[in-house]
């Protein structure tokens, strides 16, 4: 009998092959978790069976024949203080030995965790559970990798899954639930210094369980495109799934370190950041298939004000590769565009302000690192054009105009640079005066194409070069701009492949203009929330193809939210995101003094005090003026405490920077 899954009551699922494994004998409830095979013409076979006991557990099945990739994973809790984990094959602990995980492979070997520093290890025997231990048993799907802090190890497991979609057929999931799994017990002899530092990481390290736009799949590599994919030899094909990997793409690249040093690569699940969207619609008697994947680059990522510009190496803030994939009439056809900040050293820091002053830093350097930028797409993607959409005029003019510059001395034929006012050209309504823009570019696009597969599976074409699209930071504007460029890609491949006559247009089919447009506003919706904290401005056109009211109130109050995060959230938040990417390591090496340790006025400086003194002497200052009628000294009273606040309100004004929060680990590095 076949149970299939849910998303809300997830069943785990496997495979068994009575010739090759053995369920030990049955030891308390038995629980039966079956699925059906994830493609049509592999046969189904014998359901697998987890058996959980008093002093047992038992999981038989096998990865994936393909990846060798464990699809879900067993916890289990023996005790309050004791919980263990477990992968298909099998993963126990015993509670006398609460200091330790074990992780059953298929061979008889165990895998050991030490609870006490994160250790692993090999062990040969089970560790066995008394009589009256009865451990509870819940489903996890995946491992994201291990941390260590300063005298202890966390390990980052997946709670929960959402099936979103699939790519190339197979099964996507977005990561909606994770746990933090310490292994740090030997906190309990640490210095008390060192206890104190290890409770600051933890904050930083739990407020990563809320990280957004994290996608999966146990089957295929979410980090290549298509392209790439279908460029991969015989031999890497047959690799693990994070052998295959774009470094710059796999989110978890560090955090896994600690599995791939000891081996595991059945454990190793790739994941990336940034965002999945599907839609299918019908033209006539055909079914069009649209799906676009967004792909974060982790080398320089962060927060919209605490990482902009790029490093000395040329990698540069919020670098998101868009990759639209379209699947009809037997057909495969994928587009790719990337994103990506001003490619020189520029830093705009958050001082309370509304829109803080741009810094160039080093600008006798800004060529040399966007040479090392370019080379860098380059060798990736071809040839590259680059289309700059900042301000001609203006605080963002003196960027605009070092960009330009620096690509004075790195132009080719196979770098090309391209500016376009969008602000003075569209206005803040005229969004279809875009074509202007398409023009331009139209016989780049059409040089370079586009990646295509006929009905088996062989390649027509291949793209050759890439838009590389910017504004200040590469949301609003961008999104807008590549939304044209790829509706403009798709009308050509719907017409190369006998979809579209020679005159249609997406617009011709009002379903799928509505889905289409949708798609790419919820795809700049997750790619500004995880850089900026709120969804994209301008999102009304990219989603109803017009500027609206509605959509205007909505951008202003996105601006605002945007203020408080970038002020007063985003510090801790980029502190988070070093701490998990391994900008900032954790080290015993390092100074003791605490990470967060301030100066004088940054440590007793507070926004919210200085803001409530601030109010309460200007309530005085009123109260003061209603008695004035009674005693002429009330004039001079409310003259004081009106002085006060004003002379707080300067003093913060004028010290905008301490009253923020800003990262304590890991300053950008220029």
């Amino acid at each position: 009998m076949v149970h299939r899954t849910t998303q809300r009551n997830p069943i785990l699922t496997c495979t068994w092959h009575p010739t090759t494994h053995t369920i030990p004998p049955p030891l308390g409830e038995l629980f039966a978790f079956v699925d059906p095979p994830r493609r049509s013409h592999v046969p189904l076979k014998r359901t697998a069976a987890l058996r959980s006991g008093r002093s047992h557990s038992w999981f038989a099945g096998r990865p994936h024949r393909e990846t060798r990739t464990f699809r879900s994973l067993h916890l289990r809790l023996s005790r309050p203080y004791l919980y263990s984990f477990a992968f298909p094959r099998l993963l126990l602990s015993s509670p006398r030995r609460p200091h330790c995980r074990v992780v059953k492979p298929s061979s008889l070997a165990l895998e050991h965790i030490h609870r006490f520093d994160g250790s692993i290890n090999l062990i040969g025997e089970l560790p066995k559970c008394s009589a009256t231990e009865s451990p509870n048993v819940r489903t996890i799907y995946g491992v994201i990798g291990m941390l260590k802090l300063l005298v202890g190890a966390y390990l980052l497991v997946i709670t929960e899954r959402e099936s979103v979609g699939s790519y190339l057929g197979h099964a996507i999931y977005r990561v909606s639930g994770m746990q933090i799994l310490p292994c740090n017990h030997s906190l309990n002899s640490s210095s008390a210094e060192q206890k104190k530092m290890e409770a600051e990481f933890s904050v930083l390290l739990n407020a990563a369980e809320g990280t957004s736009g994290l996608y999966f799949s146990y089957d295929v590599n979410l980090t290549l495109c298509l392209q790439r994919l279908h460029e991969l030899g015989n031999e890497s094909k047959l690799l693990p799934l994070w052998r295959q990997a774009e470094p710059r793409f796999l989110w978890n690249s560090y955090m896994l370190e600690a599995l791939i040093d000891n081996k595991l690569d059945s454990y190793v699940l790739p994941i990336i950041q940034g965002s999945y969207q599907n839609f299918q619609a019908a033209i006539g008697q055909k079914v069009v298939d649209v799906t676009l994947i967004a792909r974060r680059c982790t080398r320089r990522t962060g927060t919209r004000m605490w990482r902009r510009g790029a490093d000395m190496e040329g990698y540069v803030a919020n670098f998101v590769e868009s990759e639209q994939i379209l699947q009809s009439n037997g057909f495969t056809a994928s587009f790719v565009q990337v994103r990506g900040s001003m490619p020189f050293l520029w830093e705009q820091i958050v001082d309370l302000t509304y829109k803080p002053k741009f810094e160039i830093v080093r600008p006798e350097e800004a060529s040399h690192v966007a040479e090392r930028h370019f080379l860098d797409l380059s060798n990736k993607y071809g040839s590259v054009l680059a289309v700059d959409l900042v301000n001609k005029h203006g605080s963002e003019g003196r960027l605009s105009e070092r960009f330009a510059n620096a690509m004075q001395t790195i132009r080719n034929d196979d770098i090309r640079y391209l500016h376009f006012d969008f602000h003075q050209i569209c206005g803040h309504i005229h969004f279809e005066r875009l074509s202007l823009l398409y023009n331009q570019i139209e016989d780049y696009l059409n040089k370079h194409g586009y990646f295509l597969l006929n009905e088996k599976g062989e390649k027509v074409s291949s793209q050759t070069g890439v838009v590389r699209t910017n504004c200040i930071d590469c949301l609003d504007r961008t999104n807008v701009t590549q939304s044209m460029i790829a509706r403009k890609a798709l009308e050509n491949q719907l017409k190369q492949i006998g979809i579209f006559g020679s005159d249609d247009s997406i617009s011709a089919y009002p379903y799928f203009d509505a889905s289409y447009k949708i798609l790419w506003a919820n795809h700049g919706d997750h790619i500004s929330i995880q850089y900026s904290g709120t969804p994209a401005l301008k999102g009304d056109f990219v989603r109803y193809g017009k500027r609206t009211a509605q959509g205007i109130v909505k951008d202003g109050w996105n601006a605002l939210a945007r203020y408080y995060l970038n002020n007063f959230v985003d510090g801790t938040k980029q502190d988070a995101i070093d701490l998990l990417q391994g900008h900032y390591i954790v080290s015993l090496s390092r100074d003791m003094s605490s990470p967060t340790k301030a100066g004088a006025l940054e440590t007793y400086a507070s926004f919210r005090l200085a803001l409530a003194l601030v109010l309460t002497g200007l309530m005085f200052a009123l109260m003061s003026l209603r008695q004035a009628q009674i005693n002429v000294g009330h004039i001079l009273l409310s003259l004081v405490w009106a002085s006060l606040s004003l002379g707080i309100a300067a003093f913060v004004r004028a010290n905008g920077r301490v009253f923020t929060n800003r990262p304590r680990l890991l300053r950008s590095k220029h």
